[in-house]
């Protein structure tokens, strides 16, 4: 018997999900996930109609408009995808895979930076451009999932960021480091965690070494941040896959499994 506290809206879900699906559990769970993640879209794109207008105009995010970022809104979506590396493991090729197979089901989250826009760069497309003053305040104001400074300038991917690719229908992919990792983990965001590492750090400076776009001190930066990063790899519960990148084709179809899931639910419901 069905407990009197579930809601007529998830009833309406299940029914329909296995009326088009029949007995098959998997599929129906898909169904019945596309159907919430289009049900609650309208809230999502609601809570964004002020959030984007300010992002895209490179403004902080009003007290107003990031209130309505609950754990309601981070599942209204396709979950997102936290991936880490460090610098040569091969993380890039793998995404590089992913997109071409799975094309219209992945996004990328505009960042938003302090620094000064590069030639050929656009407000909106590259990065939120924004003032120091204005990023501290958004972050204080809980606005942003995860901050960083290098060589002065401050890098960040904001709340809204995430919900707008979200509201799209796409799993958002985050490529953050170590520290933005943890940064993650202390928010609602809810993503799927997956560390990309080398097999060991003899190949790993072949690998840079190879590139030969390092010098000798950039190298050996590299590879203590990376001998870093494969240590709190380790750590038990942090991330939902770890994958050792010895072969692409095999690390990239570990990849592709982990998010199975998640890319099942989107090409599903965008087929309804």
């Amino acid at each position: 018997m069905l407990s009197g506290n579930v809601s007529t809206t998830c009833l309406i879900f299940t029914r329909k999900a296995f009326a088009i699906v029949g007995n098959d559990r998997r599929a129906a769970w898909v169904s019945i996930s596309c159907e919430s993640s289009r049900y609650f879209n309208w809230k999502v794109q609601h809570s964004l109609q002020k959030s984007q207008l300010s992002v895209q105009e490179g403004k902080p995010l009003t007290d107003n408009v990031m209130r309505h970022y609950t754990k309601e809104d981070a599942m209204a979506g396709p979950r997102p995808v936290v991936m880490t590396g460090p610098s040569g493991a091969g993380k890039s090729t793998l995404l590089k895979k992913l997109l071409k197979e799975f094309d219209g089901v992945f996004g990328f989250s505009v960042s938003h930076t302090t620094r000064k826009p590069r030639p050929g760069e656009e407000n909106g497309k590259d990065y939120h451009y924004v003032t120091r003053a204005e990023m501290q305040k958004s972050i204080a104001n809980g606005e942003f999932i995860e901050s960083a400074e290098f060589s002065g300038n401050m890098y960040g991917t904001s709340k809204a960021a995430v919900q707008a690719v979200q509201a799209r229908n796409l799993i958002c992919v985050l490529d953050v480091d170590m520290q933005g990792v943890k940064s993650i983990k202390r928010t609602d965001l809810n993503p799927l965690y997956v560390s990309v590492q080398p097999p060991s750090m003899d190949v790993l400076e072949k690998r840079l070494r190879d590139r030969k776009t390092e010098s000798e001190e950039s190298l050996q930066k590299r590879l203590h941040a990376a001998k870093v990063d494969m240590e709190i790899s380790k750590e038990p519960g942090l991330f939902d896959a770890v994958i050792i990148n010895d072969e692409v084709d095999v690390a990239y179809e570990i990849l592709k499994d982990a998010l199975l899931l998640e890319i099942q639910k989107v090409k599903v419901s965008n087929k309804a």
